[in-house]
């Protein structure tokens, strides 16, 4: 996770009578650009989403979203790695809904959101449907980061995340104010914009506790809602500026009424830099003690069969959050990608935290693993939560010695990783000529005059069987 800590802004210092939709606008249309360093993550958000889609777009949920687009007459909009156009609501919903195939997407912890996969592709979609400028594109995405990550901020805790999807109530949101920068709608456009996106907000967390597939297409839902808010908002609809903090608004309906006056964009660090790429292919709230196990498994070389007992400690957030504390049965992998128990298990036994970690379902090895294994929720780690995303793991042995690993924080995929696991994804979907085009538009997006020519990219010939 990086080390960047936005600094939340103190109740008393943001006062105003202005409808917060309507506040948040004038910070959109007043956005001008974004610095390098957003411009450098918005574009390893890029790659990393890509990536992702283009290793998923063949799993179930993948094909289900893909089988219910129409194709259209003339340009329209790409679904990564498919031949052909759809409209761009369907774009970018197919594309959210890959991009989070894998539960390996970017991950913003103090909105306990996925907000790349809500805001990404409905650019995505949006610059094919408007010519519209790279350096748009770039501070678009930033907007949709910082709009997302401070409304999460604000209303998202442990207790309203164990019923509701975080990513479902921010995901709408931010991509309808990413959508209203990149087509450059005006303020009160952009007002309804957001209240409409706010109105599209939804998404509940049983699917956690059953390993159910509708944590897949909330993606999907998030992004196609924000397309689908700017296109009304562009069109003259109006919708009430209050929705968001209304007495029957947003953050009411949360029990967060007062809560408004927290939400300042661009006020300190840029939230899209508080932004981090997962290493493991699962759940936020597995992924530190996922690598507290992983660095015992490689010091220490333990037979899993000698290991008599493993105790994990977690933020409260983590051990909360629905389906982060089921030891089984695994009727999905879904399941397994959510459970702590499960992750640490795996970690231990395989000495690696990859998709082939989630072949174990019903391993009787690792069930007793977690047969012996206690959750425990740590004090200092749920203080430092979210600025800090700590975990650790304690292995004990049959002979009495034992192995402890705690980490203050998750360890981050680096750039070199997420470039990586882009090359091979998109090189084998698209061939090594066309990934390297792909790569070099995505590098100096800042510089093009259009943007759409990305999406452009990302589509295949027919035929092709996926390669170019």
């Amino acid at each position: 996770m990086p080390s960047h800590r936005p600094t939340i802004v103190p109740a008393d210092l943001v006062e105003s009578s202005e409808p917060l939709a309507a506040r948040i606008a004038g910070d959109v249309v007043a956005y001008r650009a974004a610095t390098a360093e957003v411009a450098a993550k918005v574009k390893l958000c890029l790659m990393d989403i890509i990536g992702c889609a283009c290793e998923s777009r063949d799993l179930p949920w993948s094909r289900q979203a893909k089988a219910m687009t129409e194709p259209v007459a003339g340009s329209g909009a790409t679904i990564i790695g498919s031949p052909g156009a759809v409209s761009a609501f369907d774009a970018a919903f197919v594309n959210a809904v890959m991009g989070h195939g894998l539960v390996r997407e970017d991950m913003h912890s103090g909105s306990i959101s996925h907000l790349g996969i809500a805001v990404l592709p409905a650019l995505l979609a949006l610059s094919q449907y408007r010519h519209v400028s790279g350096r748009d594109f770039i501070a678009a995405a930033a907007v949709g980061y910082e709009v997302g990550g401070q409304v999460g901020r604000a209303v998202m805790d442990a207790e309203i995340a164990r019923i509701h999807r975080p990513t479902g109530v921010t995901g709408p949101v931010a991509a309808a104010a990413a959508g209203a920068r990149l087509l450059g709608l005006d303020l009160a456009q952009t007002t309804s914009a957001i209240a409409l996106g706010t109105n599209a907000t939804a998404g509940f967390n049983q699917w956690a506790h059953t390993g159910g597939s509708e944590m897949f297409f909330q993606a999907g839902m998030a992004a196609r809602s924000g397309v689908t808010a700017v296109r009304l908002a562009e069109a003259g609809a109006f919708a009430s500026p209050s929705a968001l903090d209304g007495v029957a608004g947003l953050f009411a309906s949360l029990g967060k009424s007062a809560v408004g006056s927290r939400v300042a964009l661009f006020r300190a660090t840029p939230e899209i830099l508080a932004v981090y790429h997962k290493p493991v292919p699962a759940c936020n709230f597995a992924q530190t003690p996922s690598q507290a196990a992983l660095a015992i498994a490689r010091a220490q070389s333990v037979p899993t069969a000698r290991i008599a007992a493993i105790t994990v400690r977690v933020p409260r957030a983590g051990a909360l959050y629905p389906g982060c504390d089921y030891t089984g049965p695994f009727e999905h992998i879904l399941q397994a990608k959510m459970s702590i128990q499960y992750n640490v298990a795996a970690a231990l036994m395989l000495n690696g935290v990859t998709e082939r970690n989630f072949t174990l379902l019903t391993d009787p090895e690792l069930h007793r693993l977690m047969g012996v294994m206690k959750l425990e929720i740590d004090d200092a780690m749920t203080r430092a939560y979210p600025g800090l995303q700590g975990g650790e793991v304690e292995v004990r042995l049959a002979d009495g010695a034992a192995h402890r690993i705690r980490l203050d924080n998750v360890v981050n995929a680096s750039e070199a990783d997420v470039q990586g696991r882009f090359r091979v994804a998109t090189q084998g979907v698209f061939g090594t000529e066309r990934a390297a085009q792909i790569e070099r538009t995505i590098a100096e997006l800042d510089g093009a005059d259009d943007a759409g020519r990305l999406g452009a990219l990302l589509r295949t010939e027919a035929g092709s069987a996926g390669r170019s």
